[in-house]
């Protein structure tokens, strides 16, 4: 054969490979110098039939700062064209996740990070949009108006959401990702990474946020996803190579393959035979075991495969007391629970969140998973589990006896009755129910019985009829009581708080964000700064009524305040606040956004004179 024909394949290999590499090295400063909007919902370029569109629904996302019951601030705000864009500042219109900054990593109610966590999976929240027509992605456009740069993942997902069948394989491919980066600047943009190409056509697209580099609430209005009808010329399929060799750091592709063969790695008995096993033979079992401690789940799947020795190790139950699935919730499915099985008799942390989504995993395949390896469990994360019913906490309740930490955040697709089985854990002291559908009477079933709760997020449980009882039945049992989340709970009034404060002296967390029957002048809040000299954290989010008195209360006896929040007060002053911050020494958040006695130049005297505080002022252009 002529040598040409060697050199023009090396050549197509070389041409394929520089093509892909420049599509997964986008970076976030690739913006549009143009804000003009597109007209249309959906419409094709005659030149290129390419399809533009915006998001048609919000199917699903991991939380929201606004409300269950209206359009302020939640995901919803996503789909259809632009509410606010181009313009810059906080705007009800648009698309808020609960948290920013890492001011939540630093609150008493924060949990200690999963060990084995690979270095770049760094997603916080999640939401997922669905679009009228399945389309090859050509780009994905995010309209950010407020903070942008918390988006670090774009994924497409192969299922047709609106098909009435459901699909044979479900597949997600990533588009676009980046390690989380300071952006410099608040105002809105047009956020147009360059993506990779995928080799089938999706309506519906994943977003993946991290705003722990934010100085405030990231707010998105809208996403448009440009696409083609037929699929273009060059494609994964017509690679020379396997793209998901070419690049070691990308973990989402590395990861993904590891946990694709999980039961073909965990269950291979083809090892290498050797006359020994080198160095390893003269170290000690545990030192190996120390060693391996420091691999992620993928390669440890990898190393099992290396060499009898090795095998032994690498599935042995010691290796798994902390496992932590939720970075391959694209992957994990009921073959995956079935091969880890045998290696997690002795597990005692399991972050299942975000899993199972989709039929990847079946009620089934969790209860097969939990008759074996939830004796010892003490700490079980769930949230946004949507595969869970009521038949998976009532195995939950059966199979895990030690259980003293239970997340099943905004799982708002169990129903209200699965709830009674969580009164059966008698001895958890952490447990978070935000935005589910958790119903009074078994709430107040689960405070008579756990009363050893600690840490209870009750935020935008929209299902609960009375937070008076509730918060009566939290001050008789919960004595132990540190942590309460309360965010957005629509009735409690000034009786419950004084029920709360007098039985829960131990509190040092209270979000009260978005309370509207709380009222200052009936001494509620001066009470719980009299009666909870230990909070470190108070939010009192949008509480109007909050004045000078109740600031100079927490000034007097919460001397070790850390984070509050104070946005939309009317009635506090800077010299009321002044006195706030000499006083807590610790204090190192103060949002005082849209309080309106507290003007810029009010915020930069007491930034000048308390450097070491982060004083946030919020505005709306």
């Amino acid at each position: 054969m002529s040598p040409v024909f060697p050199m023009l394949t090396v050549l197509t290999m070389f041409y394929y490979i520089c093509l892909w590499r420049r599509a997964r090295t986008a970076t976030r400063g690739e913006m549009m110098n143009s804000h003009r909007p597109i007209e249309s919902n959906s419409r094709t370029s005659p030149l290129k039939a390419e399809v533009v569109q915006y998001a048609k629904e919000v199917v699903d996302f991991s939380s929201h700062y606004g409300s269950e019951n209206s359009m302020s601030y939640t995901m919803w705000n996503l789909a259809g064209v632009p509410n606010v864009f181009p313009n810059s500042g906080d705007f009800t219109q648009t698309a808020v996740f609960r948290t920013y900054g890492t001011w939540w990593d630093q609150c008493p109610s924060a949990s200690l990070p999963f060990k084995r966590t690979p270095p770049n999976f760094q997603s916080q929240d999640y939401v997922e949009l669905t679009f009228e027509h399945q389309v090859y992605p050509t780009a994905v456009h995010v309209l950010e108006t407020y903070h942008p740069g918390a988006v670090i993942r774009i994924l497409a997902c192969s299922a047709n959401p609106y098909s009435p069948s459901p699909p044979a394989e479900v597949r997600w491919e990533i588009l676009w990702s980046e390690r989380p980066t300071k952006v410099n600047a608040s105002q809105a943009r047009q956020f147009k990474p360059c993506i990779k190409q995928i080799n089938f056509p999706t309506n519906l697209i994943r977003l993946e946020v991290n705003s722990s580099l934010l100085d405030y609430y990231t707010e998105l209005d809208a996403v448009v996803l440009h696409g083609m009808k037929d699929k273009p010329v060059l494609s994964l399929k017509t690679s020379l190579v396997d793209m998901n060799d070419l690049e070691d750091d990308d973990y989402e592709e590395k990861d993904g393959c590891g946990m694709d063969n999980l039961n073909k790695k965990f269950s291979s008995t083809a090892l290498r035979e050797g006359p020994n096993n080198g160095y390893f033979d003269k170290l000690p079992y545990e030192l190996i075991q120390l060693i391996l401690n420091h691999l992620t789940l993928p390669d440890l799947c990898r190393l099992a495969q290396t060499c009898k020795l090795l095998n032994q190790h690498c599935c042995d139950p010691l290796q798994y007391l902390h496992l932590n699935l939720q970075p391959y919730w694209a992957k994990l499915n009921d073959a995956s629970l079935e091969f880890l099985q045998a290696r997690c008799t002795l597990v005692q942390w399991l972050n299942l969140s975000w899993t199972g989504n989709r039929g990847f995993i079946s009620v089934a395949g969790f209860s097969r998973f939990l008759k074996v390896c939830g004796s010892e469990l003490v700490r079980l994360e769930l949230s946004c589990s949507h595969f869970l019913n009521e038949t998976c906490l009532e195995i939950i309740s059966e199979m895990c006896p030690n259980l003293q930490d239970l997340n099943l955040s905004s799982c708002d697709k169990l129903p209200p009755q699965a709830f009674n089985h969580v009164a059966k854990l008698c001895g958890l002291k952490r447990l978070i129910l935000y935005r589910t559908k958790v119903e009074q009477t078994a709430l107040l079933s689960i405070l008579n019985f756990c009363s050893e709760l600690q840490h209870l997020s009750l935020g935008s449980c929209v299902m609960i009829e009375d937070y008076d009882v509730i918060a009566s039945m939290i001050g008789a049992k919960c004595k132990k009581l540190r942590t309460l989340d309360l965010w957005r709970c629509k009735n409690i009034t000034e009786n419950g708080i004084a029920e709360l404060a007098a039985g829960c002296p131990l509190l040092e967390e209270l979000d009260l964000g978005w309370c509207p029957t709380l009222q200052s002048s009936t001494g509620c809040f001066a009470r719980l700064a009299r009666q909870l000299p230990n909070l470190q954290k108070l939010f009192l989010t949008a509480n109007r009524s909050v004045c000078d008195t109740d600031i100079e209360e927490l000034a007097c006896n919460c001397t070790r305040l850390r984070q509050l929040d104070i946005l939309g007060t009317r009635m506090v002053s800077p010299a009321s606040l002044r006195k706030l911050l000499e006083s807590c020494r610790d204090l190192s958040l103060l949002d005082v956004s849209f309080c309106s006695q507290i003007d810029n130049r009010a915020v930069l005297e007491l930034n000048a004179s308390f450097p070491k505080v982060f004083i946030k002022k919020s505005f709306t252009q």
